[in-house]
């Protein structure tokens, strides 16, 4: 097994001769992906910000719609997340990134029809399988389509999918959701429809339109592929995750309980603002959307530059800069629920969603620094997995909290205190402890390179 990876890494380096895709095609790529990652996060933020309506108008406890925004997502992760990534290193990503799209749009606009909390369930649960190999598909194209050191560059553009996913998601659907609320409830064979619902429905038609664009980017030759161009099995996918345990485990744990912390603050940000400071989705939208947009483009050109910076200095940049990052933002999560008004609370959000933003751009790129290309997307979804599960797990956390420890709908905010309090610290702890080992792990890789050419 380890022959195998070694000679997987050393193939890598191998074809460093190979040509690049030309820029025009990368750029054309990384466009196109960048639309399908915003049309997946402006589906998740369009269906927080209708969090509260759902729990009135389904008549849902904390609990249950804490299960309904979190674990709904996670379940068929967790049953073909991982299958689904491995069809990212067997047959051509820009097939599989289609595909997925084309699921999210249309699951998404199904689930407007849900006369149930079941079989709304039910529907947030097939779109969480829809996106699961978009991640690994997207960042293994890219490391495929621009040389390492232009890679954290290119990540970083990434990151205005997620920035115009989410501020889109919170700006348009808090108008719209705003609107909607004075739609009359519809009838329609035998469907009792609400106003959300038919932005839910809305939501979902773009999918169609980016599937078909997705069908015309370059597929781009995979470099470092094993000797008989097959992806690794996923056993020996394993094996090699536990064998590199100490580069890899700091990563993983660190980002499960960021996500935790992270997700779960973001998907009740809407509900803690209505129920702390009295705001409405409208008012909402219109700050919320501001903060997330200016705070997330100088977190995504502040994390592409920092570890720019700090790669000239460290061998274990990637790592040193998600660590100090996380740090910041640690204690500005903590206080935002604190604030005595609305206004202070999105200042804090603000500082803490720039340094989130910011480090997402290390540990994606460090990741795919690490991973031989024969077991990039698996090594992907296995890592996005840790953030999916426990960003969800985060979610299900604080509604539990607010409804069996706390016992009120008002004392939301002790619960977003008590779990930023708690994982925060656990993550930037962990997190810190893969700088040494991966500065050594990167310090090889680059003498394997000098080697072999």
């Amino acid at each position: 097994m380890t022959d195998q990876v070694t000679g997987s890494m050393t193939l890598n380096s191998a074809v460093n001769e190979q040509p690049w895709p030309s820029s025009r095609a990368a750029y054309f790529a990384l466009a196109v992906i960048i639309l399908a990652t915003m049309l997946n996060f402006f589906d998740a933020q369009v269906f927080g910000m209708m969090a509260q309506r759902i729990k009135i108008d389904f008549e849902l406890t904390d609990e249950q719609l804490g299960f309904l925004i979190g674990p709904a997502n996670v379940i068929f992760y967790v049953l073909v997340g991982i299958p689904l990534a491995r069809l990212v290193d067997i047959y051509p990503r820009k097939y599989v990134l289609a595909v997925g799209i084309s699921l999210i749009g249309g699951i998404t606009a199904l689930g407007g029809l849900a006369q149930s909390f079941v079989q709304l369930f039910l529907s947030r649960m097939l779109v969480g399988a829809g996106g699961s190999a978009h991640a690994p598909g997207a960042y293994s194209m890219i490391a495929d389509y621009f040389p390492p050191e232009r890679v954290p560059r290119a990540i970083g553009i990434l990151q205005l999918g997620f920035i115009g996913g989410n501020t889109l998601g919170i700006l348009l659907g808090g108008q719209l959701i705003g609107l909607a609320v004075s739609w009359p409830v519809s009838h329609w064979m035998g469907l009792t429809i609400h106003g959300w619902q038919w932005v839910l429905m809305m939501v979902g038609a773009p999918g169609l339109v980016i599937s078909a664009l997705l069908l015309c980017v370059t597929e781009p030759k995979r470099r470092g592929a094993t000797a008989d161009g097959q992806p690794l099995p996923i056993r020996t996918v394993l094996r090699e995750l536990n064998a590199r345990r100490a580069i890899y485990a700091p990563l993983f744990i660190g980002l499960a309980f960021s996500a935790a912390t992270s997700f779960g603050l973001q998907v009740w940000r809407v509900p803690f603002m209505i129920r702390s400071y009295g705001w409405n989705e409208m008012q909402i939208g219109r700050w919320l959307g501001l903060v997330f947009l200016v705070t997330s483009l100088i977190g995504a050109a502040a994390g592409t530059l920092f570890v720019e910076w700090l790669s000239k200095r460290y061998a274990d940049a990637h790592v040193r800069a998600a660590t100090i990052l996380f740090a910041i933002a640690m204690p500005f999560e903590i206080l935002s629920p604190l604030m005595p008004n609305g206004g202070l609370s999105l200042a804090c959000i603000g500082v803490a969603s720039t340094c989130g933003l910011a480090s997402a751009v290390p540990q994606n790129s460090a990741i795919q620094r690490i991973t031989p290309n024969g077991m990039r997307g698996q090594v992907t979804a296995f890592y996005l997995f840790m953030f999916i599960v426990f960003g969800a797990l985060g979610g299900q956390l604080i509604g539990s909290l607010t409804q069996r420890v706390f016992h009120s709908d008002a004392m939301l905010w002790k619960s977003l205190v008590v779990t930023a309090a708690v994982l925060m610290p656990i993550a930037v702890f962990a997190i810190s402890r893969g700088i040494k080992p991966y500065g050594l792990e990167v310090e090889r890789l680059n003498a394997l390179g000098n080697t072999a050419r």
